[in-house]
């Protein structure tokens, strides 16, 4: 019969000293696995009584000097001062672009196209849809980031119906630009043309919200007494737009229409405690709104939609 000698607390100490680190930890450093890099995932997907709304990241950027964009109207001091409270640089803002994907249950309505149909297929592909299940396309204004994915040739969404707003589309129709010539002229002739209240589907109505654009909309959505608001543009960054509404921002058209507009749609979202998906949003671009200081906070979403009940 074999035995075990006893080994003492000393025993096992001194062994302890003579093994190498590595060796006498339960686990090795390896070097092979390969860096990875940053990244996010590309849809986030939440229910709202009976529909499922899936967030899309279609791109997202680095801008520089953001203070060229965001509050023109503010000092450099004031801008300094506002990045540094929330821990953000001076320098730099990263962008996001999000459309967002209704499922109603008996119809797939996409809200704003991204960039190009690349990076915007990609994220309806991800979160398990297919470019032709996309029933309608909404546009909820025509600046390039919302319009570059509906058409390259042909359209990116085949079997798909359009709308847009009467105001928007009127104006771009006289004015006109390169984006608009090149993703919506070709189309123009098959969209619905939507004005305050007009409904996308049951559930889903259209909120002028004008100023970043003439015609620029929102959209209440609301299922089973559950409510969103689709924000488009109306907002375009989580900090200098929420606690400063009244900054100007370089890509808005009537400047003070549109922080009329921000203060309005703010005060409603908080005063009504909705959520709200903005399009520029850190993404998941999913956040609330409290009232602070004469301006606002964006609280992001964290596990409130995972709750059943």
């Amino acid at each position: 019969m074999t035995t075990t000698p006893y080994l003492s607390r000393r025993h096992l100490l001194l062994a302890a000293a003579a093994t190498p680190l590595a060796s006498a930890l339960p686990f090795s450093a390896r070097a092979d696995a390969p860096m990875m890099g940053a990244s996010l995932a590309p849809y986030r997907r939440f229910k709202l009584g009976a529909f499922e709304v899936t967030t899309l990241l279609a791109g997202t950027r680095t801008v520089p000097e953001p203070h060229k964009i965001f509050g023109l109207n503010a000092s450099d001091e004031e801008f300094a001062a506002a990045s540094k409270a929330n821990f953000i640089p001076t320098d730099a803002a990263q962008f996001f672009f999000t459309p967002t994907l209704i499922n109603t249950g008996s119809e797939v309505i996409l809200f704003d196209t991204g960039l190009s149909p690349a990076g915007t297929i990609a994220a309806i592909e991800a979160a398990g849809y297919t470019a032709d299940q996309i029933d309608r396309v909404v546009i909820t204004h025509m600046h390039g980031d919302h319009i570059g994915g509906i058409y390259e040739g042909a359209p990116t969404f085949a079997n798909a119906s359009y709308s847009t707003g009467e105001v928007e589309m009127d104006h771009w129709d006289m004015s006109g630009n390169d984006g608009f010539e090149a993703k919506i002229r070709p189309i123009q002739d098959q969209f619905d043309l939507m004005k305050e209240g007009s409904a996308v589907a049951s559930g889903i109505t259209a909120m002028e919200a004008f100023g970043h654009t003439p015609g620029h909309l929102a959209f209440h959505v609301e299922s089973e007494g559950e409510r969103l608001i689709l924000g488009a543009d109306f907002a375009n960054h989580y900090v200098y737009s929420l606690a400063h509404p009244d900054w100007e921002v370089l890509y808005d058209t009537d400047k003070s229409m549109a922080a009329q507009t921000r203060r309005n749609m703010l005060d409603m979202m908080a005063t009504d405690r909705v959520p709200f998906i903005g399009y520029h949003m850190p993404f998941p671009a999913l956040g609330y709104v409290a009232a602070r200081d004469g301006g606002f906070d964006y609280v992001p979403a964290s596990y409130q939609t995972m709750i059943e009940g």
